[in-house]
């Protein structure tokens, strides 16, 4: 990126035929791959896949010889000193640093444009907005080939000169054993990453009381987490955020020294130099209070998408507004709070039911860890309801009693049907869950 080089992080997740559409989409000249990560064989299944006459080199971290990361880094030794620098100068803070793939959840994934000036700007903000500090030890579990990894994680510590600490492989006691012995003080994540340390037999063995400040988002929290990470974990700051790639993955974020309640129950105020609107279906915005779809203006909009203008006049209409999908409600104070994914609403006999609203009572159960709720087909009703739910550790939930305890705080039309428990819910690997597999 220093000098020019735009980048094209891979989903470390994706089979053959998904990474050469990412790097024949983009022309891709140099491939940096492990190749054993997680026993993948990734250029053998890239093999399989249609020819790439663009790409030139690829270079194996796990490989030795021609192809190998020491030999590649000797190729420096040819290059002129003076002509690196004079590279470097020439990089515009307009010209495109990186194209992120969407994940692809709602079709084909999607390169998103975003500049160099769009990324550093936006990430010194997200630094001094949730007091990231110069010297702090960062750890990143998040993929770097997603936003929450690459952005919020590398591009941050890099800015604020903070020590980035990445886990390859979320393995629970590891993980824990690396927050002890370096220190840790800052822990971003999905919220999935704190629930899983939550419920590990092991936590208590482990000290992680270094740790002043998580920052969490990538999808609905629940604030029964948000608690607990307080009260259990002895988080001494938790703070939410909101964005996407399209917007740079941030667009809302709470500040140090806002209420609890706020911190909670939204993902905070837009950011300096950033709109965040709720909309009706024309466009126009609703009152406070109302559910519509979040719209985001501003610097951190994405450029558009690769070479796809289509798809981008779609998401990016004629005013700027970077229409998310996601349905919330602004507050009075402006604060967000995101309550679903459009395409995730199902409707119960005619009313709109959004699954944030029931996992957020599932999860207040006490022996309840997760929850994802989905809409599933119904013969008199249309949809309805369904949940999957994780226990606490050492706790064994009642479907039956976990029915009742929906419907004795939810209207019936939002009270699940059913109740499946599940030792793990599924999840996409940016830490979603994914909901399409459990619909099927």
């Amino acid at each position: 990126m220093s000098v020019g080089a735009v980048l094209v992080p891979v989903n470390t997740r994706f089979k053959g035929e998904e990474a050469q559409h990412v790097l024949a989409a983009t022309g891709a000249r140099l491939l940096v791959v492990d190749d054993g990560f997680l026993d993948g064989n990734r250029l053998a299944m890239l093999a399989t896949a249609e020819p790439l006459p663009a790409l030139e080199t690829v270079v194996r971290l796990d490989g030795e010889g021609d192809d190998g990361w020491a030999r590649f880094l000797d190729r420096a030794n040819t290059v002129d000193e003076a002509d690196a620098g004079k590279a470097a100068d020439g990089v515009a803070p307009d010209a495109v640093s990186d194209l992120i793939f969407t994940s692809g959840t709602t079709g084909r994934p999607k390169g998103v444009m975003v500049t160099h000036e769009q990324g550093v700007r936006l990430f010194s903000t997200w630094a001094q907005t949730v007091g990231l500090r110069r010297g702090d030890r960062m750890l990143v579990v998040a993929p770097f080939f997603h936003t929450f990894g690459y952005k919020a994680g590398m591009l941050a510590c890099l800015v604020q000169r903070a020590t980035l600490l990445p886990v390859q492989v979320f393995d629970v006691p590891a993980t824990m054993d690396l927050v002890q012995r370096e220190k840790v003080t800052v822990v971003p994540g999905p919220p999935t990453l704190y629930s899983t340390l939550l419920e590990h037999p092991q936590r208590s063995a482990y000290d992680l009381s270094s740790v002043r400040l998580a920052v969490t988002g990538a999808s609905v929290v629940p604030t029964e987490l948000i608690r607990r990470m307080r009260d259990e974990l002895g988080f001494e700051t938790v703070l939410t955020a909101y964005g996407l790639t399209e917007c740079g993955g941030y667009a809302t974020g709470c500040r140090q020294g806002d209420p609890d309640e706020v911190v909670s129950l939204t993902s905070g105020r837009a950011i300096d130099g950033v709109e965040v609107r709720v909309v009706d279906e024309q466009g126009a915005p609703v009152a406070t209070g109302e559910p519509g779809e979040v719209v985001v203006r501003g610097y951190n909009v994405m450029l558009g998408y690769w070479e796809d203008p289509e798809a981008t006049a779609a998401a990016v209409d004629s005013d700027g507004w970077l229409h998310t999908g996601d349905v919330g409600v602004l507050d009075e104070g402006g604060n967000l709070r995101i309550t679903d994914r459009l395409k995730d609403m199902y409707v119960v006999g005619g009313f709109n039911a959004y699954p944030a609203e029931v996992e957020q009572v599932l999860v207040r159960h006490e022996a309840v860890s997760e929850a994802a709720v989905v809409g599933v087909p119904d013969e008199r009703l249309g949809e309805v309801g369904q949940a999957f739910v994780v226990a606490r550790t050492g706790a064994q939930p009642d479907p039956d009693a976990l029915i009742a305890w929906c419907r004795e705080r939810l209207a019936g039309y939002k009270v699940p049907r059913r109740v499946v428990l599940v030792d793990a819910l599924p999840r996409n690997a940016t830490g979603k869950v994914d909901k399409k597999l459990l619909r099927s």
